[in-house]
């Protein structure tokens, strides 16, 4: 065999080495991306939280796939994702790339029925919706409807500064199938939120019912006993409210319930928590709030409803007042203190209701420090 023919065959085996080596390394990323995909995936299916589910997406997707950008655009025609996340925490100034979009015909009208993911330039396929505003946009693209029985739920769309790394031509596996699972990710969450605020709210006014209350008053009282803050109940009551039945109508009656709902919940912080209880019975907790706080703040509320007036129908005008009770649960300074059942707290500031209801009515009555061994006799009164 001649020196050249040994060469040639030197060289080929050489180059037939390093494509061997090549395909080894793309194989083992290809492996390195499915094990990621993967656990990216079971993370999703796992969560039941939309506000987690949107926050998972946003920051594991882009670590996936070896992002420069991405966004997660919803269809979100009646404010419901807002206000479901919202609820959970979110804050959208944090993930400015997650976009919530009322006019969900332009999904469909970007996007079609084909349910195909776009790839390519992103100054061709990209609307402005779809994309942050005074936000960089990439080179190319990759838009990935989600769509379940049907129905747009949104979009998620990849970016990349590399001007080949999304071609109309590439495959599309696991794009397709992040596609599908978020979608039915996106479905679950949305079906449990809407469960469980079917259940721990209101429906008629939109703040919690009694059953969160009452979960949420315990963990309140543990709160505080950890802490050594206070604790403020409010017991709030519609005065006259048979009366407002009676003479428009329970129509008439339902629009007060959710006028005096707006605004007592105007008047309180955000950590602090609004139920209704039953009827045009309205309970909140103040945590954080001595006796003197809590008596402000019903104060407040019974101020700014006596001032309000409620539009009726026929040009009619409603004048609303209403009547709170408020006790306190303080924490012993010295030794260990020991919870008190709720009971006694809402039992404290239902006595002080009936004490202003008594009274004359639009009235701020406090029955005192509910403490964890004993409860003070001391009143202190507010009256409009």
């Amino acid at each position: 065999m001649s020196k050249d023919t040994e060469m040639d065959l030197e060289t080929q085996v050489y180059m037939l080495e390093s494509h061997m080596d090549g395909m080894i390394a793309r194989a083992q990323k290809n492996e390195e991306m499915l094990k990621r995909f993967q656990d990216l995936e079971m993370r999703l299916l796992s969560l039941n939280s939309l506000c987690e589910l949107v926050v998972n997406i946003h920051d594991e997707a882009k670590l996936v796939f070896n992002l420069d950008s991405l966004s997660l655009v919803l269809a979100d025609e009646n404010d419901e994702i807002r206000l479901f996340i919202a609820e959970d925490g979110f804050q959208s100034e944090d993930y400015r790339s997650v976009i919530l979009l009322s006019k969900v015909g332009l999904f469909k009208a970007t996007l079609g029925l084909s349910q195909r993911i776009l790839l390519g330039d992103a100054k061709k396929l990209l609307v402005k919706e779809f994309w942050p505003a005074d936000t960089r946009i990439p080179h190319t693209v990759a838009i990935i409807p989600l769509i379940r029985r049907g129905v747009y739920l949104g979009c998620l769309v990849f970016g990349s500064d590399d001007e080949t790394r999304f071609q109309a031509d590439m495959a599309t596996y696991f794009l397709d199938r992040l596609g599908k699972v978020l979608s039915v990710c996106m479905e679950n969450t949305l079906n449990y939120e809407q469960l469980r605020r079917s259940s721990l709210f209101d429906t008629l006014t939109g703040v919690n019912n009694r059953r969160f209350f009452e979960q949420r008053m315990d963990e309140e009282i543990l709160r505080s006993l950890r802490t050594g803050d206070s604790l403020s109940c409010l017991f709030i009551d519609i005065d006259f409210f048979k009366k407002v039945n009676d003479s428009f109508g329970h129509q008439v009656g339902d629009m007060a319930l959710r006028h005096v709902a707006e605004l007592l919940r105007s008047q309180l912080r955000s950590n602090d928590i609004l139920a209704r209880y039953g009827g045009e019975e309205f309970v909140a907790i103040l945590p954080t709030a001595a006796e003197k706080k809590g008596v402000e703040v019903a104060e407040r509320m019974r101020n700014v409803i006596a001032k309000s007036v409620l539009q009726v129908a026929e040009g009619k005008q409603l004048q609303i007042t209403i009547s709170i009770g408020v006790s306190t649960f303080v924490v012993e300074q010295s030794g260990v203190s020991k919870a008190i059942d709720k009971a006694v707290l809402i039992e404290v500031a239902d006595k002080a209701l009936y004490a202003a209801k008594n009274a004359g009515r639009n009235m701020v009555i406090s029955g005192g420090e509910v403490k964890s061994v004993a409860t003070s006799k001391r009143q202190s009164v507010s009256k409009g």
